[in-house]
């Protein structure tokens, strides 16, 4: 199995192309990035022993390069075909920017940004502190923590979101959407996918799906101005009359607000309260 070691001091981007397997992205302590290359089948071993792997330095940033070229002559539909595992280790807070055909891609530990496009790979995501991008066919996504801004295209695969500090846009068909910890606002669109939203504090909440289920639930201290639409499903709200004050309402004393805007043509609509969050014991 083919490795590489650059000595990598300093912010790290990490640009990698592999046509079908695995991709698997570890941060840990240090200053060096190692990559791997396996043949996960015979078809794979010619890519791998042409792989293009480079270290580049760009000012203060190091970029490494992992190119494995898409074989011609061969289409993903008609078989296993060539495989290939993709092993990187780096630096925390590096950025990962992974571009391939099918395969999976699972990214552990800390990184900056992240930015992934697969046709039909599941994408599994640790921490982010900057913005995630994530577009595929029919993978699932699942990220733990996003501190910026968080773009997910899907169109058969579920998405599941803990912790968002920036703004989420989701577009799916048939996945389902969930998002535990909602720190901003949240644009949600599916067709026959369910959207559950289980904590949100302050913003724009659009979920506007075609048959697919719809449940929000909103922090304790905040205030909501619902509109919620559905022709041929129900809508039920656990929040009382007063809850819901009219948009000019501005005063500071109030708490911040949260604008459910909820859209379904066949679909429930569900407004709950979520528990407030935890405080830390005062030191």
């Amino acid at each position: 199995m083919p490795t590489w070691d650059f000595d990598t001091p300093g912010s790290v981007r990490l640009d990698l192309e592999i046509p079908a397997g695995r991709v698997e992205i570890d941060t840990m302590p240090g200053e060096t990035t190692r990559v791997e290359l396996e043949a996960l089948t015979p078809e794979a071993e010619d890519l791998v022993a042409d792989a293009r792997v480079e270290g580049l330095e760009r000012g203060e940033v190091h970029e490494i390069r992992v190119l494995v070229a898409q074989p011609r002559g061969w289409f993903i539909s008609i078989g296993r075909g060539p495989e290939i595992r993709l092993h990187v280790t780096c630096p925390r807070g590096a950025s990962a920017y992974v571009r391939t055909k099918s395969a999976d891609v699972v990214a552990r530990g800390e990184f900056q940004e992240v930015d992934v496009k697969t046709a039909s790979g599941d994408v599994n995501v640790g921490e982010v502190a900057a913005d995630a991008r994530v577009k595929t066919a029919s993978g699932d996504v699942s990220l733990d923590t996003v501190g910026g801004r968080t773009r997910i295209q899907t169109a058969s695969g579920d998405v599941a979101i803990q912790r968002s500090d920036g703004d989420v846009t989701v577009q799916l068909v048939s996945g389902d959407v969930w998002i535990r910890d909602a720190g901003a606002s949240v644009h949600a669109n599916t067709v026959s996918g369910d959207q559950r939203i289980e904590a949100v504090m302050e913003g724009v909440i659009e979920a506007h799906s075609v048959s697919g289920d719809v449940l929000i639930g909103v922090r304790r201290g905040s205030r909501v101005y619902v509109d919620a639409n559905t022709i041929s499903g129900s809508t039920s709200s656990e929040l009382e009359l007063g809850d819901a004050p009219s948009p000019e309402a501005k005063s500071d004393d109030e708490g911040p607000l949260v604008e459910v805007r909820a859209k379904t043509v066949s679909g429930d609509v569900t407004i709950t309260r979520a528990p407030a969050p935890a405080q830390l014991p005062a030191s």
